[in-house]
């Protein structure tokens, strides 16, 4: 019996229950409905409802998760089978336990890998592993091609800041049949691979950056939409030692439109203001995706099943987006297509992309850059919903660290459209250090994910420490956010005759990055 099967009893015998108790004790119609109200405020406090879901809850969802890919060539990748199984099981559990559910289709462009191969053979030979030493971006063209690897503007040693092919100028006198050697830095992947097609290049490599430990390793990205040449990614070391050989590049990829879906869910009993909770239901098409992002999708699954009879301020509306691995396409396409009557009443958005990695670090999105992570604070609000989480881990004594906005989650397209936005994230294909280690446990020097975006990101690739705490602490932020949505929006403006309001977007709770408050 599937997990939504012993939902969907649960709740009929639980409706019977009371229907057959009002019978027997003459109660009245109101009076039945009153206590099936009751019943589903047993979630109704920030402690209630931690104590309603539970880790064992989340990794059910993860176990439907993982037969579902398993069921379907090992992937949940939008516009693939599973991806469609897992987008109607979260929407059949969610339908089940009372909330309000809706779909919204869009169309992308698929890509499937078929086969890589990165070599060089010139001046020395060497044959590169796929998936260890290189791997095709998103949206590659196919081909098989050699030629030499032409560095394009590179910045060596690596200081960052790295324009390498941002620019056509950078191709200046690039050589026919030259194969583009790129690095990463300052503008999309999409924009150099494009100005290298543009210059003649047959096939292009972008290697990491090399100005940080978390951007040495092997470089993994999308350019967004279909390309006519090869593109791979690489290390740092490998780019470095490419400079100039002869190198052989092969990508076999198919690239077509297809459709896949946003699926949400919606509290019934909330206010105007809308809380939103998301996190992408898609894996990569190379493995079902648990940790990224089956347990962002199955802790706010168990987290919105527990919270949809509890009466809130504001609306909680939770999001599974689609193809977010194709470059975040689902929450874009949502918050484009919003209207701004619609779009105005989200008071902030709360991402979860991650929150079981097995080599953990607790990190929260630092929406007002006190933490100097890098790319700046998100829009106004942001900053007190970094205070609720921040306040869940310190109440509990537990360490954690802020992250930067880099852009590479659903929170993006929110960010862009100035909606307040925070969440949590427990690491990718980064590096722990010693330091971490030190804090969090774990093992120094390793990924935090050591399957980030492989295969081997099944049921076994998950910490129940991490998604235990996680899914505690988005229960806690979505029903403190939903209860008092002023927390990010400030107090409503005052009455003309009245004295003046505070300012939009301070927040009930003192911002304190050491962790002291109690």
């Amino acid at each position: 019996m599937t997990a939504a099967s012993v939902s969907r009893r649960s709740r009929v015998v639980a409706v019977a229950a009371v229907a057959l108790a009002a019978s027997l004790l003459g109660a009245t119609p109101a009076a039945a409905a009153s206590a099936d109200a009751a019943g589903a405020q047993k979630c109704g406090t920030v402690d209630q409802i931690m104590e309603c879901v539970s880790v064992e809850g989340v990794r059910a969802h993860l176990e439907e998760f993982q037969a579902i890919a398993d069921a379907n060539d090992g992937t949940r990748a939008s516009g693939t089978p599973g991806y469609t199984a897992s987008a109607e099981y979260v929407a059949e559990q969610a339908r089940d336990a009372g909330l309000d559910v809706t779909t919204q289709d869009f169309e992308f462009a698929f890509f499937q890998l078929n086969s890589q191969a990165l070599a060089q053979t010139e001046p020395t030979s060497v044959t590169y592993t796929a998936g260890t030493d290189f791997v095709a971006t998103t949206f590659s063209g196919s081909g098989d091609v050699t030629g030499t690897a032409v560095p394009v503007d590179l910045r060596l040693p690596s200081t960052g800041g790295s324009t390498s092919g941002c620019e056509a100028e950078d191709f200046a006198g690039f050589p026919d049949g030259g194969i583009a050697l790129l690095q990463r830095g300052t503008c999309e992947f999409r924009v150099k691979a494009r100005n290298a097609e543009a210059a003649g290049a047959v096939g292009a490599v972008i290697f990491n950056e090399g100005d940080a430990p978390d951007r040495t390793e092997l470089l993994q990205g999308t350019l967004g939409a279909p390309i006519g040449i090869p593109v791979v990614g690489t290390t740092f070391a490998i780019g470095e030692a490419l400079q100039n050989a002869t190198v052989q590049l092969q990508v076999d990829a198919v690239s077509e439109n297809r459709t896949t879906t946003n699926v949400f869910a919606e509290t019934p009993n909330g206010g105007d203001n809308v809380v939103m909770v998301g996190a992408h239901l898609d894996s990569v098409p190379e493995g079902p995706g648990i940790n990224d992002n089956g347990s962002g999708s199955a802790a706010i699954l168990e987290v919105a099943r527990q919270i949809a009879g509890v009466k809130t301020d504001a609306t909680v509306r939770f999001a599974w987006w689609g193809a977010e691995e194709l470059g975040l396409l689902g929450s874009q396409h949502y918050v484009q297509t919003l209207p701004q009557d619609e779009r105005s009443r989200i008071a902030g958005y709360l991402n979860f992309d991650m929150v079981g990695s097995p080599n953990f670090v607790r990190f929260v999105y630092d929406g007002d850059n006190s933490d100097a992570a890098g790319a700046g604070p998100g829009p106004e609000g942001s900053a007190a919903i970094e205070d609720v989480f921040e306040k869940f881990y310190a109440d509990r004594g537990l360490a954690y660290q802020g992250t930067d906005f880099d852009g590479r989650s659903d929170y993006g397209p929110f960010i862009a459209a100035g909606i307040p936005a925070g969440g949590l994230f427990t690491g990718a294909e980064g590096v722990k250090t010693p330091e971490q280690a030190s804090v969090y446990g774990g093992t120094a020097g390793a990924p935090f994910d050591p399957c980030y975006h492989q295969a081997c990101d099944t049921i076994t690739n998950i910490s129940d420490t991490a998604l235990d705490e996680n899914a505690d602490g988005i229960a806690f932020a979505t029903l403190t956010l939903a209860s008092d949505p002023t927390l990010i929006t400030g107090p409503a403006p005052a009455a003309p005759s009245g004295p003046a309001a505070p300012p939009a977007g301070g927040g009930g709770l003192a911002h304190d990055h050491e962790g002291l408050r109690s």
